[in-house]
């Protein structure tokens, strides 16, 4: 290997150090504050980002890379009484299609978390920075 090939390997390895250690402790803090899986936030995002709060569930699983299974599972838990933070439905004459919506609720608790996670995400990006420097 040549020095550009090494250097290019190590920010590479750098890099995914980085992200991987920023979304443990992002997860951790998530399930530690509010009971709430990375990827459940991600899904509250995505619908956040959209005028109508809505997605086709397909759409969503591409978003955040999960397969069409643990979409399915993640998007049950989300919607269950206990939790109620969004609502599937379909849409149009195409019964195969499920559309996510974000409900009330999950709006409210977005806007809490979000709060929350955004200081939390500078925080963990800074102390992060300074370890790998």
């Amino acid at each position: 290997m040549n020095n550009k090939q090494e250097e290019l390997i190590k920010s590479w390895l750098s890099f995914t150090q980085f992200h991987d250690t920023v979304s443990k402790e992002l997860e951790h803090f998530l399930q530690q504050k509010y009971k709430l899986a990375l990827k459940s936030f991600y899904v509250l995002l995505f619908l956040a980002e959209t005028p109508e709060k809505q997605l086709p569930l397909q759409e969503l699983q591409n978003m955040i890379g999960l397969s069409q299974s643990a979409m399915s599972r993640l998007a049950v838990r989300m919607e269950s009484k206990s939790c109620g933070v969004i609502r599937r439905h379909g849409y149009g004459d195409d019964r195969r299609g499920v559309y996510t919506t974000m409900t009330k609720k999950g709006e409210q608790f977005f806007e809490e978390v979000l709060e929350t996670f955004e200081e939390e995400l500078k925080r963990r990006v800074k102390i992060v920075t300074l370890k790998l420097i």
